[in-house]
């Protein structure tokens, strides 16, 4: 299937060089250098003189993906380092029937800060005034990080795609929201192996048309998770699991 149009688009405030925002879709290739243990974990095999890379150092990455609260706007990495990671996630995370219906916003400092600024307003509307103290400062926490990627599906693709294999039409937003957890959790790992702290949340559907509004977005891109990324602030809180035995199941061994 051919991909869909390539567009890159840049919101940047008048007096500062690097970019607030980054609108992506599918993106062309490009060159990465290998950096710290993700993108080794993630470089191309074919070169030579790439040291291949165990399943346990992919395993010590996903063991060591974490919720990190409350987040600092010190960035341990540049943000064209992060526009990177998101750009080759996006690249190489798989969709069914290479679908590719992942689309991504970054936001960058004041653009990050509007992005909660229009959710608390948003809340002001849905919480009853007595009781939104607590939800204001759950969002000034938010604030408090540096950026926020935003996770939409196109469903512009998913349709086309309902259309030219109706056998497997109720399957294909399935699909597409594996794929784009798949992205999420892909990112969100990238992003702590370069030592920032991130955490995954949830205001859609009540924020969709404002963020539409605010970035321009298609109105065929359906808004899924904001993930907020900055500077750790603690360490994560402790992480209980439930019995291996009761959650995988192995025959034939």
């Amino acid at each position: 299937m051919n991909r869909a149009p390539q567009l890159i688009t840049r919101l940047r405030p008048a007096s500062c060089r690097p970019a607030t925002s980054t609108l992506l879709t599918s993106l062309p290739t490009t060159t990465s250098v290998s950096r710290r243990s993700f993108t080794s974990a993630t470089a191309k095999m074919s070169s030579s003189t790439t040291t291949p890379v165990t399943s346990n150092a992919v395993l010590d990455l996903i063991k060591n993906r974490r919720t990190y609260y409350p987040l600092s706007k010190d960035l341990t990495v540049s943000k064209e380092r992060i526009e990177e990671i998101v750009k080759e996630s996006v690249l190489h995370v798989p969709s069914s029937f290479n679908s590719q219906t992942n689309r991504v916003v970054v936001l960058f400092g004041p653009e990050h800060d509007k992005l909660w600024d229009i959710t608390e307003e948003v809340l002001k509307t849905v919480v009853p005034p007595e009781n939104f103290e607590p939800t204001a400062k759950k969002i000034a926490m938010f604030r408090g990080g540096a950026g926020t990627v935003l996770f939409f599906e196109d469903q512009s693709i998913v349709e086309s795609m309902q259309e030219k294999f109706p056998l497997y039409a109720d399957k294909f937003p399935l699909w597409a929201t594996q794929s784009d957890a798949m992205l999420q959790f892909t990112i969100w790992t990238a992003l702590e192996a370069e030592g920032l702290g991130a955490n995954l949340q949830h205001y859609n559907p009540i924020i969709d048309s404002k963020v539409a509004e605010a970035w321009k977005t298609p109105s065929n891109w359906r808004l899924n998770a904001q993930l907020v990324f900055g500077g750790r602030t603690g360490e994560a809180g402790e992480k209980t699991q439930l019995p291996i035995e009761e959650r995988v199941k192995v025959f034939g061994a």
